[in-house]
């Protein structure tokens, strides 16, 4: 996962070799969510998200392993907006995602904007709590 993360916190989310050809992609909650199956779903359902930024990318903050075949990753956000140069980090998200990975690969990643609801579906409590 810290790979895979390190690219995002570096604002590049070209690289997919890391997902298993029929990944699920599950976007939870925020502006679109939806689900979307393989490597170009996937890519579509980022797209025009990340597109919609300047400088768009993630800072990772804590990884937690939730068992043998999932991680989850709770992220802040940063970029501007293109359109309303809008700081995303303005609005006080914290993101996360939960990877499922079988054999080495990512088979399914659930997104979420609102890394306090993933707490909230996995059963955890919030940092701090």
């Amino acid at each position: 996962m810290r790979s895979i993360v390190a690219d995002w916190e570096r604002g590049d989310f070209t690289r997919a070799d890391w997902a298993d050809p029929e990944v699920e992609w599950v976007t939870a909650d925020g502006p679109a969510p939806g689900s979307w199956t393989g490597v170009r779903g996937m890519g579509e359902a980022s797209r025009d998200w990340v597109n919609a930024w300047e400088g768009y990318r993630v800072q990772a903050h804590q990884f937690r392993e939730l068992d043998d075949k999932r991680v989850l990753v709770l992220f802040d956000y940063a970029g501007r907006g293109k359109t309303s140069g809008l700081e995303i980090g303005q609005l006080g998200a914290t993101g996360a995602g939960v990877f499922h990975v079988r054999s080495g690969r990512v088979t399914r990643v659930d997104a979420y904007w609102d890394g306090d609801r993933a707490l909230a579906d996995l059963g955890l409590a919030p940092e701090g709590g």
